[in-house]
């Protein structure tokens, strides 16, 4: 019955809310694809990255080449663009073999300075500082730019991304559970939890790391190239260290290792924002204009970030994930006795 209500309000979403939250809605399914790419590189695997914006940025350059001057359907240039993420990560994934926690990150935070600095110099590929414009997402005469009619209901440009974005989503779920159930699976949690160990135990511990450098990687990769088109203008300084910060801040408030974790965090990190926009001309505290007295959205979004990640950390490391449970475990507790007690009378 859950799953049931849950896909009853992810479909119906789109049809409830106004246009700024239908695009709100949309940003935040791309990002849970990417997300979830990360969480099974850091969740599942432990190792943690800093350059998940990378890979973002190409999917998204890679895309928008092979659909705007290849003139590639975005049938073939959407997963043309995991592809070549996928492939990068396996060049950028021995890094992994060699190096782990702190070290690691640091290394996978140069890839974000070294893409940087190739968008801002191969002007024929990334428009170079001034930009490039990214194409509309296009399958044959759909063209979700312009909307797309389907059963004599025309569907918006926001609503064709949303739903594009939410199979997608929900591809990547099924894909990432079974291979956490797999041999893959155990291995990577092996890995995770005792990398010396999980060698002894048999487990190639290199052949594990790269599996999952790169599965992150393809996953990032799709969310770009979406998250791309979307925006349908991009420069080199979208795809900053902020952004892959943004993607840890979602996978440890949403809860790692989970998949509903990526899910939730994705809707904290881009909705709690969006949220505090549409409210800011009814809070005295929260300021629109550059000139006013208050906190912009975007400061109270961060301040807020910050609180929550301290407090996740510290009480609730799983986070909204391990919160649902730890009231989960409660409720059937609190049930359990009151059953009992009803059968002892």
């Amino acid at each position: 019955m859950l799953g049931v209500a849950i896909a009853a309000v992810a479909l119906g979403v789109p049809f409830w809310v106004d246009g700024y939250w239908r695009t709100t809605f949309a940003f935040v399914v791309i990002a849970a694809i990417g997300a979830l790419g990360l969480d099974v590189l850091t969740g599942w695997t432990g190792q943690i990255s800093l350059g998940h914006a990378f890979f973002l940025a190409v999917g998204a350059y890679v895309g928008g080449y092979l659909g705007a001057h290849q003139g590639l359907s975005a049938a073939l240039w959407i997963p043309a663009a995991g592809a070549a993420a996928g492939v990068l990560g396996a060049v950028a994934g021995p890094a992994a073999l060699r190096l782990r926690g702190l070290y690691l990150a640091i290394v996978t935070i140069g890839l974000v300075y070294i893409g940087y600095y190739v968008l801002q110099t191969w002007t024929g590929f990334s428009g170079g500082p001034g930009g490039e414009s990214l194409p509309p997402v296009t399958f044959g005469s759909w063209n979700f730019a312009r909307g797309v009619t389907v059963a004599g209901h025309v569907f918006t440009r926001d609503q064709c991304y949303y739903y594009l974005a939410l199979l997608l989503l929900v591809l990547a779920m099924l894909y990432v559970r079974n291979v956490t159930r797999s041999t893959l699976g155990r291995s990577m949690v092996a890995v995770r939890d005792r990398e010396l160990a999980a060698a002894v135990l048999g487990v190639h511990v290199a052949r594990t790391k790269m599996r999952a450098f790169v599965i992150s990687s393809v996953l990032a990769g799709v969310a770009g190239a979406l998250y791309g088109s979307f925006l349908s203008f991009a420069v080199p300084g979208d795809w900053g260290l902020v952004l892959s910060i943004e993607y840890v801040v979602m996978i440890v408030v949403g809860g790692m290792a989970s998949l509903w974790g990526p899910v939730l965090g994705a809707l904290f990190v881009v909705g709690l924002p969006a949220l505090l926009q549409n409210v800011s001309t009814t809070l005295t505290f929260l300021s629109n204009t550059t000139s006013g007295n208050g906190l912009s959205p975007a400061d109270a979004a961060e301040i807020v970030y910050g609180v929550l990640l301290v407090l996740f950390l510290l009480i609730e490391p799983g986070g909204i994930v391990g919160i649902g449970r730890r009231i989960g475990r409660q409720l059937a507790g609190r049930f359990a006795r009151a059953g009992g007690g009803a059968g002892g009378s």
